[in-house]
């Protein structure tokens, strides 16, 4: 037995990356006390959802009585307007009938991998997950909280403006997948990204803007979230200087051409640019960007 084990242990060794995740997967759920991963996610979701008693999702009553049951799972129904939902009514499992496989593509996301390499591993079609990605983007996209907390950096970055499936582009030749701008530097061929993040992780990251930021479009994307508590850590562009005095912040610019990237040992802007490299190198998804209506870029994997 012991020979056989090793023998295994070997095989296992020599596997592809893709298949030993396929392995560690399966016995993951297969040695997992709980008789589905799937069962108890939606046990955690139920808990969560109805902390405060079970409350109808179409009209918010709490007049709600226990309905019966839809493949295996419980239904309610409201006594108010007499519609009927279950635990995942207008969450990302609505409908869905594989709980478990659920857990294994967050993993994929958080670790990067493309929806081929995570169907090999979830043991769904691409098509499949191409949807539930959206899914779990569309839910993340709606998270929000309500200010920031003590120390904020705030840095933008740039992207190439794409028109990807759009026809009759006039303004432009037609490019192929990447190219480079005909200007140097920053130019409004480019989409400008704002990201601000405080020391606990709270972070707003949206489309701003095409070129450079400016102060109006700083205000409308974090104001709301920032007190005269905080602290306000940025590079050297002066519109963010600008702003800081406007709203009587005390702030500190991180200037690179002097050679300080941190100021008093605490006051820097690296966790925005971890997020900036995880953000290009990870994956992004740009939700069409135009220039009439500048849409909020949705992030994968890490950049969560």
């Amino acid at each position: 037995m012991d020979k056989a084990f090793s023998n295994l242990l070997k095989y296992i060794d020599n596997l592809h990356h893709t298949k030993k995740e396929q392995v560690y997967q399966w016995v993951k759920r297969y040695v997992d006390p709980t008789s589905s991963v799937g069962g108890r996610l939606i046990n955690e979701m139920r808990e969560t959802r109805f902390k405060e008693g079970f409350e109808c999702p179409h009209c918010s009553s709490e007049h709600v009585v226990r309905f019966g049951k839809v493949k295996g799972r419980q239904r309610y129904r409201c006594k108010s307007c007499r519609k009927t939902f279950t635990d995942t009514t207008n969450t990302v499992l609505y409908r869905t009938r594989k709980g478990d496989e659920w857990i294994t593509f967050a993993d994929c996301m958080f670790n990067g991998y493309s929806l081929r390499k995570s169907a090999e591993i979830v043991g769904v079609t691409w098509v499949t997950l191409f949807y539930w990605r959206h899914k779990l983007l569309s839910a993340l996209k709606q998270m929000d909280f309500d200010h920031f907390e003590g120390i904020v950096e705030v840095d933008e970055t740039y992207f190439l403006y794409s028109q990807k499936g759009k026809r009759g582009i006039t303004e432009r030749k037609p490019r192929k997948r990447g190219g480079k701008s005909k200007h140097r530097g920053i130019s409004h061929e480019q989409v400008c990204v704002l990201v601000a993040r405080d020391r606990t992780k709270a972070t707003v990251s949206k489309v701003s803007c095409m070129g450079r930021i400016v102060k109006p479009k700083v205000e409308t994307i974090i104001g709301s979230k920032l007190s005269s508590d905080n602290v306000l850590v940025t590079d050297a562009w002066r519109a963010y200087k600008t702003y800081a005095k406007e709203k009587g912040l005390e702030h500190y610019r991180i200037k690179s051409d002097d050679g300080k990237y941190v100021i008093k040992g605490l006051y820097h802007i690296q966790n925005v640019n971890s997020f900036h490299s995880r953000m290009k190198k990870n994956g992004l998804t740009v939700l069409k960007v135009s220039l009439q209506n500048i849409s909020t870029i949705t992030l994968l994997g890490s950049c969560l």
